[in-house]
């Protein structure tokens, strides 16, 4: 049996979810579905083992709410859709690459382990695993604004360095000429 997903009537993708759980979700005939080893989206209706969910043969089934593992019952259903939580990959892939890049700083590696937390928000959330997605949200935040703070600390030490070295250089030119008094 194969997992699906499809377009919601925001136009969103949600996913993934057996036959019986699309039921579930009251598709209809034209909502776009997809799946492993479709080369595009197609209506519900255009794909044979969900054919089923609109012909009169399907068995009727109540429909039953889904609840996560990672959600507690509360008895009630949430009426508004969940919001995916920020990725932070955008952010994690840019003080990752333009510190190293700048400064050389290997330090600003770390930036890789916010790159992987990043990355695992998406799919956590598409696998319905929010609170997952949440904590890799966090991780994810925590480990760029640690590589941020490292980036700006070795800006700042290089431009000490500089401003250093100018004064020693100005302070030996400058004992060179009390030497010729």
């Amino acid at each position: 049996m194969n997992r699906y997903f499809y377009i919601d009537k925001e136009g969103k993708q949600r996913g993934t979810f057996s036959p019986e759980e699309l039921r579930r979700e009251q598709i209809n005939k034209e909502t776009l579905v997809w799946t492993q080893g479709m080369e595009q989206w197609k209506r519900a209706a255009e794909v044979e083992e969900l054919s089923l969910l609109f012909s009169g043969n399907a068995p009727a089934q109540q429909p039953q709410p889904a609840y996560s593992q990672a959600q507690p019952f509360t008895g009630q259903e949430s009426a508004a859709p969940v919001q995916m939580p920020k990725s932070w990959l955008v952010e994690s892939i840019l003080v990752t690459i333009l510190p190293f890049m700048f400064c050389s700083s290997f330090f600003s590696l770390l930036g890789i382990i916010a790159i992987v937390y990043a990355a695992q928000v998406e799919s956590f959330f598409n696998r319905g695993d929010y609170a997952a997605a949440v904590e890799a949200s966090r991780a994810a935040g925590k480990w760029t604004r640690i590589a941020m703070w490292i980036a700006i600390g070795w800006v700042l030490l290089i431009i000490i360095a500089i401003i250093l070295f100018f004064v020693f250089v100005g302070s030996i030119a400058g004992l060179g000429e009390l030497l010729d008094i």
